[in-house]
C-alpha cells in the first residue's frame, strides 16, 4: 500500500483524546440513509456520462470565467441541474473513473492513484445495465487498466479493458489523447484526423443513433482527453487567446473545441428525437491545473492532486428534459453518487453493486432541494484524507516529501484541519481548535470511514474475502512487448516521440 492506514488511525484517535472529548457520540445523521424515494419510469432512459480531463471548477462560462466562453455547456446548465458543489471521486484521473463506474471510493476498488487497474472483482454500472438489456459503449480515455504514459489504443486482449467491465462497444485509449489520435475499436487500431473531443462525440452519436433506431436503450460513456496536457488546439480555437502564453492559449483552445462537441451531442440527441428520454451527466475527473492563466479553479484553494477544494470540486451539470427542473443547487454531491442515482431511476437491486457504497441517490434532488446530505463524502489519496459533511470539511493532510530536508523546511508534520465551506469556501480559517465538538464528531466519522476502507483494501468486500490475483501493477506501455511492434509506426507522432525514441536506441 502507498500509505500506512494503521498509523493514520492511531494519529486520529490520539487527536480526539487530546481535545478531551473521548466518548463523544457521532451524529447519526452522518451515517444514516434517508428512506429510499421511489420514482416510476415508464421507459428505460438512455444514459450518457460525459467527463472532461483536468477541467477545473472555474473553467466554465457559467462560473464567470474571465475570458473562456462555453456557450454549449452554459446552455446545458440553463436547462438542467447545475451543481455548485460537486466533487470528483479523487484529485487525479483514474480514481474518479473508478468511482463513476462503481459508486465506491477509488481506494476500495484498487485504484489508489493514476494508472492503477480496476480490480476484476468490482462490479460496474455498465455490467449492471448490460443485464438490463442496455447497449453499452465507451468512447475516449479509459485509464483503468494499469497503463501509464500518453494514451495508446487499447489492445483486444487487454485483461482490464472496457470490454471486461461491461462495454459492448468501445473506441478507447489507455490514457489522455489529443488531436489526430490513434484509437482502439474493439482492439482494432484506427487513425483519426481532427480534435479528439469532436471525434469521440461523433462516434458516440453513431452508437446512440444505431440503438435508438432499434428502440434499444443505450448507456454511453464519453471520456474526453481535454484539457489534459500536452495542449494541442486547432489554431482557430486558440486564436481568441493570443495574449496568453502558449500552454494557456492552447488549453483554452482545447476547451473551446470540447464545448463545441457538447453542443454537437445535445443537437444530435434532439435530431434523433430522444432528448427527453436521455440523461446527460457532465463532470470533470479532478480539479484544474496550476500554471495556466487565468487560473483554473475559480479562486479555490489547491489544484489537481490536492484534497483542498481546487483539487476535487469540479464543474457538473445533469440534464434530463421533462424530468429535472432547471436550477442551481448548493447540495454537496460527488462522483460516487452517479451509480446509486442511476440504480434508483431503474429500480436496480442493491445486490447489483459491491458494498459498501459511498454515494447516495440524487433522484429526490431532481425537482427540489432536500436539505442536508445524509452521510459524509470521503476522500483518500497518497496518505491524506478528507471528509465533507455538508458545510464542514475535515482534512488529514500528509506533507509532501522533500528531496532535501533542512532546518528551514516547513510543513513536515501531518496536519489536521477543519473548514466551513459555506462561509469559507477558500479554506482560509482552520476551525479545528475553535470548534472542538464539531471537530470531534468529524474525526469520529473519519475514523469510521478509515476502518471501513481498511476492510475494503484487504478484499473483505468480495465473496472471496481477499483480493484475488490478476490485477496488474501500474506500468508504462513502452515496457510491454505487446506494443513494441507499433514503435516504428508511432515514433514520429508528437505525443509518443519522447517515449519511444529511447526504446529504439541500440543496446550496447
Amino acid at each position: 500500500m502507498i500509505y500506512d492506514l494503521a498509523r493514520v488511525f492511531l494519529k486520529v484517535t490520539n487527536y480526539v483524546t487530546t481535545i478531551a472529548l473521548a466518548g463523544f457520540v457521532a451524529n447519526g445523521n452522518l451515517i444514516a440513509e434517508d428512506a429510499t424515494h421511489k420514482q416510476i419510469i415508464k421507459k428505460q432512459p438512455n444514459i450518457v456520462l460525459v467527463m472532461a480531463d483536468d477541467q477545473g471548477w472555474g473553467q466554465a462560462g457559467y462560473n464567470n470565467h474571465p475570458i473562456l466562453k462555453t456557450p454549449n455547456l452554459d446552455a446545458m446548465a440553463s436547462n438542467g441541474l447545475r451543481f455548485n458543489r460537486f466533487y470528483a471521486g479523487g484529485p487525479v484521473c483514474s480514481p474518479t473513473r473508478a468511482s463513476v463506474l462503481t459508486g465506491r471510493s477509488h481506494c476500495r476498488t484498487g485504484v489508489e492513484s493514476h494508472g492503477f487497474a480496476l480490480r476484476l472483482q468490482e462490479k460496474t454500472i455498465a455490467q449492471t445495465l448490460q443485464g438490463l438489456g442496455y447497449a453499452t459503449g465507451h468512447f475516449g480515455k479509459w485509464h483503468l487498466n494499469g497503463m501509464r504514459g500518453p494514451g495508446v489504443p487499447i489492445l483486444a486482449g487487454d485483461s482490464h479493458g472496457p470490454g471486461t467491465f461491461g462495454f459492448d462497444k468501445w473506441l478507447s485509449v489507455t490514457n489522455f489523447f489529443d488531436r489526430d489520435p490513434v484509437m482502439g475499436r474493439q482492439g482494432e487500431f484506427e487513425e483519426f484526423k481532427g480534435d479528439s473531443s469532436e471525434i469521440i462525440v461523433d462516434e458516440a452519436l453513431k452508437f446512440i443513433s444505431k440503438n435508438a433506431k432499434l428502440n434499444r436503450p443505450s448507456f454511453t460513456v464519453i471520456w474526453f482527453g481535454t484539457p489534459h496536457n500536452p495542449f494541442m488546439a486547432d489554431p482557430a480555437d486558440a486564436a481568441p487567446f493570443a495574449d496568453l502564453d502558449q500552454d494557456s492559449r492552447d488549453q483554452h483552445g482545447e476547451l473551446v473545441a470540447m464545448d463545441r462537441s457538447i453542443g454537437t451531442l445535445r443537437k444530435g440527441l434532439r435530431g434523433l428525437g430522444i432528448e427527453n428520454e436521455t440523461i446527460v451527466w457532465f463532470t470533470s475527473d479532478n480539479g484544474g491545473l496550476p500554471k495556466i492563466k487565468p487560473e483554473t479553479v475559480g479562486g479555490l484553494r489547491g489544484f489537481k492532486g490536492s484534497l483542498y477544494e481546487g483539487g476535487i470540486r469540479v464543474p457538473t451539470v445533469l440534464e434530463w428534459p421533462t424530468k429535472i427542473a432547471p436550477r442551481i443547487t448548493d447540495f454537496p454531491a460527488v462522483a460516487m453518487d452517479i451509480v446509486p442515482t442511476i440504480g434508483e431511476i431503474l429500480g436496480v437491486a442493491d445486490s447489483a453493486t459491491i458494498a459498501p457504497q459511498d454515494g447516495i441517490s440524487l433522484v429526490r434532488l431532481f425537482n427540489s432541494e432536500i436539505g442536508k446530505r445524509p452521510k459524509p463524502i470521503p476522500f483518500s489519496f497518497n496518505g491524506s484524507f478528507a471528509i465533507i459533511d455538508n458545510s464542514l470539511k475535515l482534512l488529514y493532510v500528509q506533507p509532501k516529501k522533500k528531496k532535501r530536508q533542512t532546518k528551514d523546511t516547513k510543513d513536515t508534520k501531518t496536519k489536521i484541519e477543519m473548514y466551513d465551506l459555506v462561509s469559507d469556501p477558500h479554506e482560509t480559517v482552520n476551525l479545528i481548535d475553535s470548534h472542538p465538538k464539531d471537530a470531534a464528531r468529524m474525526i469520529i466519522a473519519m475514523k469510521q470511514w478509515q476502518d471501513s476502507l481498511a476492510t475494503s483494501v484487504a478484499g473483505k468486500d468480495y465473496p472471496e474475502g481477499i483480493v484475488t490475483p490478476g490485477n496488474p501493477e501500474p506500468r508504462q506501455w513502452t515496457d510491454l512487448e505487446t506494443y513494441r511492434p507499433f514503435f516504428e509506426a508511432w515514433k514520429d507522432r508528437p505525443e509518443y516521440r519522447s517515449r519511444i525514441a529511447p526504446k529504439l536506441q541500440p543496446t550496447k
